[in-house]
């Protein structure tokens, strides 16, 4: 019996795509579309949301937000995501 395919998750970080994460197995894959995304391409994540979380720290926009090594990836998301656009 095959089992149904999963509906993508597309993956934006300031408007711009980065790539779409589907489900494979008990993990969420991504598939990066553009620069500099690529260095997510094939990785494997327990969330969906963890992969744009992951995109967003490639980002030049959110970068100068994820180079404080004692920040952790979510606090780096939150002051990212509270920025007007």
């Amino acid at each position: 019996m095959m089992q149904p395919i999963a509906e993508p998750f597309v993956v934006e970080v300031w408007g711009k795509l980065a790539g779409v994460v589907l489900k494979e197995g008990d993990a969420f894959r991504f598939h990066a579309i553009a620069s500099p995304f690529l260095a997510l391409d094939g990785a494997a994540f327990a969330k969906p949301g963890l992969a744009r979380l992951a995109a967003a720290r490639l980002d030049p926009h959110t970068r100068d937000h994820t180079r404080d090594p004692g920040r952790s990836l979510g606090s780096a998301s939150h002051s990212a995501s509270s920025r007007p656009l």
